[in-house]
């Protein structure tokens, strides 16, 4: 979701609930996102549901799970809830605001980041993938644009298609939801999503903020879904001192790729010694193929 500020349409409400709002900040396949504030000026980015949608009791229920979602994930890994209706007409909730571009942004305006920062973003997006977690949360749509760079660290956005672990899927067999290049194998295959799969979509993220392409390529979503499970990714612009864990993040089998807290530790690791000058000495991890995918 492109998070850049649009002026409201015709069509858009002013007021909903006790906040005004102000902008569109973007669309999405569940609602609109809008811009908005309370009596008291504190900024939210509100999400309405579409009109067809709110009538759809399985979308109605898979918006409440967005907003429980949303509640129970501790520390400030995420936007914070501040207020939600689930019965309204059109249901809606509203986070705090994050000021900041997306992931996305900021890599497609000012070009691919540093090892350093790289590893810096990270490790505090690791981090905050625990608590996710540990919420019993699984995202399922991680990737550069619903990451955003927040002047205190980064914030993971749009919980929309997150689930709860156990919950049973929502979606009809054969049809992927997220992103083709940063959807794990097992999402393709409709096979169980667990934490690893957010793991998986981390590493794909990683190595678009240091290439500022998807390590599976472009093409149709066909194509970078057979390549997701069939095909290696291709690693070759992602400094040596990450590919390794990377690389481990992009395993075929869930059980292959590391915890979230491995990877947090590791890569607060690796952003220290990449801060001194000290990229060189690259963690020891799987061997990646020098292969290039085949085009």
């Amino acid at each position: 979701m492109d998070m850049t500020m649009m002026r409201l349409r015709r069509e858009d409400p002013r007021v909903v609930g006790s906040f005004r709002l102000h902008r569109r900040l973007g669309a999405g396949g569940m609602g609109v996102v809008y811009l908005g504030a309370d009596k008291r000026g504190q900024r939210v980015a509100l999400k309405v549901i579409r009109p067809e949608l709110a009538e759809d009791q399985e979308f109605r229920s898979r918006f409440a799970r967005e907003v429980s979602a949303a509640r129970r994930i501790r520390g400030g890994c995420t936007a914070r809830l501040v207020a939600a209706d689930l019965d309204a007409d059109r249901p809606w909730f509203a986070t705090q605001y994050v000021p900041g571009p997306s992931l996305h942004d900021k890599v497609a305006q000012e070009g691919i980041l540093s090892a350093a920062e790289v590893a810096s973003i990270g490790a505090a997006l690791a981090e905050g993938l625990v608590a996710v977690h540990e919420a019993g949360v699984v995202h399922r749509d991680l990737k550069p644009s619903n990451i955003l760079l927040s002047p205190k660290g980064p914030r993971i956005i749009d919980f929309g298609i997150a689930w709860s672990t156990g919950a049973s899927t929502l979606t009809h067999v054969g049809t992927a939801v997220g992103s083709p290049g940063f959807l794990a194998p097992e999402q393709v295959r409709g096979a169980a999503v667990t934490p690893a799969t957010d793991v998986f979509a981390f590493g794909a993220t990683l190595a678009y903020a240091a290439t500022a392409d998807s390590p599976f390529g472009q093409g149709s979503s066909e194509v970078m879904l057979y390549r997701v499970v069939h095909e290696e990714p291709d690693l070759g612009g992602v400094p040596d001192s990450l590919a390794p864990l990377v690389y481990a993040c992009l395993g075929k089998d869930p059980k292959d790729r590391p915890s979230t807290v491995q990877l947090s530790e590791r890569l607060a690791e690796i952003a220290a010694r990449e801060a001194r000058g000290l990229g060189a000495g690259a963690p020891r991890g799987p061997e990646r193929p020098t292969g290039a995918r085949a085009q």
